[in-house]
C-alpha cells in the first residue's frame, strides 16, 4: 500500500505528523498548517482522538492516498497490539 501514496515507494518512510485536537476545527488551522510546513511531503495530518486529513492533485488521487492511509494505519495498529515493532525491517520478507 505504500505504492499508492504519492512520492513514496516499498523502501521509503513515510511521515504523518500528528497535531493536538481542537474544541472547534476552525481552530485546528494554525497547527495545521505549521505541519504542512514542517512535513511538505506528507499527504496528510492526523489530529489526535479525531482521524486525519489527507490531500492529492485530484480528487481521485485524495481518496487512493486515504484507503492507502487507512489500510497502513489499521496495519500498524494490529502490529502494535501483537508486540510488533511496524518499523522493523526485518519483519519482511528476504
Amino acid at each position: 500500500m505504500m505504492k499508492g501514496i504519492e512520492g513514496v515507494g516499498y523502501e521509503d518512510t513515510l511521515v504523518i505528523p500528528i497535531i493536538e485536537n481542537t474544541p472547534h476545527e476552525e481552530q485546528l488551522e494554525s497547527s495545521m498548517k505549521s505541519a504542512m510546513m514542517e512535513y511538505p511531503n506528507s499527504p496528510a495530518v492526523m489530529v489526535r482522538r479525531h482521524g486525519y486529513y489527507v490531500w492529492g492533485k485530484s480528487w481521485k488521487q485524495a481518496k487512493t492516498q486515504a484507503e492507502c492511509l487507512d489500510f497502513l494505519f489499521e496495519t500498524a495498529v494490529r502490529m502494535h497490539q501483537l508486540g510488533l515493532n511496524h518499523s522493523d525491517s526485518s519483519l519482511s520478507h528476504q
